[in-house]
């Protein structure tokens, strides 16, 4: 049987990390999309307030897989 996957466009944020904001949206993706499969992460950046890295954010592309 061959396999059809879906893939769609998340941002995701963490004051932590970037590897923080990557498991924050694959986290999130998972609990509202079903056979998650991976994820790409395609842009990131980070926000600076007074000088300092406030925030990380990454742009991802996650893969599900599509139910019969």
């Amino acid at each position: 049987m061959a396999t059809v996957a879906r893939v769609t466009e998340i941002s995701a944020s963490s004051e932590e990390s970037f590897a923080d904001a990557v498991k924050v949206g694959v986290a999130r993706a998972s609990a509202t999309l079903r056979n998650v499969t991976s994820a790409w992460v395609k842009e990131q950046s980070v926000v600076v307030a007074n000088g300092e890295v406030s925030s990380y954010q990454v742009n991802m592309l996650v893969t599900f897989v599509l139910e019969d």
